[in-house]
């Protein structure tokens, strides 16, 4: 298996077991949690793989006042890789659901 596929399907299945302790936890079906599992990971996945972001700005700037040695500022960089990619499509699931959901096509658990 690629590198890539193989970092997709790995990401896939930590999220499900993520949304699966959740889920367990709070006793809600897991259909019902998944987007907002899949937001939180999207999310994540993109503040820690960027660079040059708002933070390491603001990171860089604290050394620099502190130390005098003025570093050199790095472009934004957003990093669109075979993880993000997969959270993505573990969000867009969810959020197809949670639709279904919604809008009474999954009946609720009674």
């Amino acid at each position: 298996m690629k590198k890539p596929v193989f970092i997709a399907v790995l990401t896939l299945i930590i999220e499900s077991i993520f949304t699966f302790l959740i889920s367990w936890k709070l006793s809600i079906r897991f259909i019902e949690i998944m987007f907002f599992t899949g937001l939180f990971c999207s999310v994540c996945l993109a503040w820690f793989t960027s660079n040059g972001s708002t933070i390491s700005r603001f990171i860089d700037a604290q050394n620099s006042a502190r130390t005098g040695i003025v570093q050199e500022r790095e472009e934004f960089r957003f990093r669109n890789g075979p993880a993000f990619k997969a959270s993505l499509l573990y969000l867009f699931v969810g959020l197809i659901f949670f639709i279904l959901l919604i809008t009474d096509i999954i009946a609720p658990v009674k």
